[in-house]
């Protein structure tokens, strides 16, 4: 007896659905570690006592920008820096807090703010690509089932070409995303925010959560193998 997605007279176990499952597996590992990693130095304050707010301040003001806003935004890290409104949001976790783990995830934000101070090149990219990745990641799937219903590989593979968007995306999101922290780092080191054992706990932070873009990359590009395989599977059969 086989189990998984049928195709004319039989059915086939899918095998694939491994590809998927060890994605998954990898991201949620990224996951627990980020969350384990920050809330271990989230209860390990600076000793100089600054808030992330006076460290974002500072970070900005040094580099030459006046003209960003620090906002309070809902939720736990869900911290981001908008180009367009030029606005640096901390979440309810990092707002106002002075420890290491809210300082390093402040000034992450801030390296953001100073990659579009200075038109850094791969958030640019990022930026002009984000329409095609909202396309890819809403259109795609549909494509790709209404192809494989109907018996139409060509369809199915214009989907899997639309979702090459987002693995494209979070590509270039990589190296935005590794340089922000990078900066931060450098910076709370060399003006001497955090030293020693918190400058190590901010690192651990910093990497922890960038290792969770990589996980969702691995995880997006072994979701585009799965769809290769099953139309090209199909193309086959057919």
């Amino acid at each position: 007896m086989y189990y998984g997605y049928g195709y004319g007279m039989g059915y086939h176990f899918d095998w694939t659905i491994i590809l998927v499952l060890i994605g998954a597996l990898v991201s949620g590992i990224a996951s627990i570690n980020v969350n384990r990693t920050y809330s271990k130095y989230s209860r390990v304050g600076n000793y100089r006592g600054l808030t992330s707010n006076q460290v974002a301040e500072h970070i900005l003001h040094a580099a030459g920008i006046y003209d960003v806003r620090i906002e309070r935004v809902r939720g736990n890290l869900t911290d981001h820096y908008s180009p367009k409104e030029k606005v640096l949001r901390l979440s309810d976790a990092v707002y106002g807090r002075t420890s290491v783990a809210a300082i390093g995830v402040a000034a992450h934000e801030c390296g953001h703010a100073i990659q579009h101070q200075e038109d850094y090149a791969p958030l640019r990219m990022r930026s002009a690509s984000v329409p095609l990745a909202s396309i890819g990641s809403w259109v795609s799937w549909p494509v790709i089932v209404i192809g494989l219903l109907i018996g139409s590989t060509p369809i199915a593979q214009v989907g899997i070409f639309l979702f090459t968007f987002v693995v494209l995306f979070q590509l270039i999101t990589l190296p935005v995303e590794f340089d922000a922290s990078a900066r931060a780092l450098r910076i709370l080191e060399q003006d001497r925010i955090l030293e020693g054992e918190e400058h190590r706990g901010a690192t651990k932070v910093l990497k922890a959560a960038a290792m969770t873009y990589v996980a969702a990359l691995f995880t997006t590009i072994m979701q585009l193998l799965r769809l290769v395989l099953l139309v090209n599977g199909r193309s086959r059969d057919d």
